[in-house]
């Protein structure tokens, strides 16, 4: 008996990848159910070699739904996920509405797979920020072999991670800019093509933008919370793939090729680092893969023990639709629920 499984937001860009990476994985599902808003009632989506239409959330009945992969935004969740976990089903959340609530367990398989047992409180599973999943699943065994006391990332993040609207206002940028047509400016508040925007999410008070704030609080909430952490959130004109720049300080001596193999071991990454011309990864290659990627390993000599990385994942899998179907994976691994139609 295989589970009921519910995609909101099942048009949008992560929506979609999530069906995509659910078929792929052969996912335990009896029934696929793609939901959205009103106005995209009768939208098709695709499920491997099926095709489903989307139907409206606003009146589904989830009773019958085991796990519902939510990716329609906070304001969306905040109003929807409460409801359908006292319904009981599981909702994993991609949005920020729940990351930072005591009562909701925020994962990476890879890194707290022990904190899941904590959905039972709301029913509720977050998804980290897209930047930060990627970022513990290099730390975590970095951590456990030396313990990191600091962190100093510059993020280099693709436009789809401002959804499709993004993607659309790049490439609309970028062929206007090669015909000579004027360039406008509707999601990003500078020119993104041929540009790189040093903001991410609204400004807050200390001059941080949000996505640096997010970064800063999930680490310390997934990996530990006495670990430092400072961000410089950076958009860049790239369609898919997330890279970051990490300095890391630790209390312990760790060399890069000590750090090399425990990376090479570590699960969900992936080291490609040859100190040659093209021996490191960029986004378009990591773009539709699930590993997140690592190369220019070195020594940082300005901290008594410091590591430098390079850092790229797919962000609509690693960092979205991937690390929710596989919380979903592990819920099931666990026994931490069962179908309901075979309860009943």
């Amino acid at each position: 008996m295989g589970f009921k499984v519910a995609v909101v937001g099942a048009t949008g860009n992560v929506g979609r990848e999530m069906l995509d990476i659910l078929a792929e994985r052969r996912f335990p599902v009896d029934e696929v159910v793609a939901l959205a808003s009103s106005r995209s009632i009768g939208t098709e989506v695709s499920f491997g070699d099926k095709t489903l239409k989307c139907k409206a959330l606003d009146n589904y009945d989830f009773s019958g739904v085991d796990i519902c992969l939510m990716s329609a935004g906070g304001t969306v969740s905040k109003e929807w996920s409460p409801r359908i976990g006292a319904q009981g089903c599981v909702v994993i959340d991609n949005s920020s509405a729940w990351r930072y609530d005591s009562d909701v367990p925020l994962i990476v398989p890879e890194v707290n797979a022990d904190a899941i047992s904590g959905f039972s409180k709301r029913n509720i599973i977050a998804n980290p920020n897209c930047s930060t999943a990627q970022l513990v699943v290099a730390l975590k065994p970095l951590h456990d072999k030396a313990k990191i006391l600091r962190v100093v990332v510059s993020t280099y993040q693709s436009v789809s991670g401002a959804g499709k609207e993004a993607m659309d206002e790049l490439f609309a940028q970028t062929r206007a800019i090669f015909v000579s047509d004027p360039v406008e400016s509707k999601k990003f508040p500078k020119r993104m093509a041929f540009n790189v925007i040093p903001h991410i999410d609204v400004f807050m008070e200390d001059g941080s933008t949000k996505e640096e704030w997010k970064m800063m609080v999930e680490v310390k909430k997934i990996l530990d919370p006495k670990i430092k952490l400072s961000a410089t959130c950076v958009r860049v004109p790239v369609f898919i793939g997330h890279s970051e720049a990490v300095n890391i300080e630790f209390e312990n001596p760790i060399s890069a090729d000590e750090a090399r193999d425990i990376l090479r071991e570590a699960p969900g990454c992936l080291v490609i680092d040859k100190r040659e011309a093209g021996g490191y990864i960029t986004p378009h290659e990591a773009a539709g893969e699930d590993a997140t990627y690592i190369s220019r390993i070195r020594e940082d000599p300005t901290v008594e023990n410091g590591l430098i990385l390079w850092v790229v994942a797919d962000n609509l899998r690693k960092g979205a639709a991937l690390n929710a179907v596989q919380i979903a994976e592990t819920l099931i691994n666990r026994k931490l629920i069962a179908p309901k139609q075979k309860a009943a």
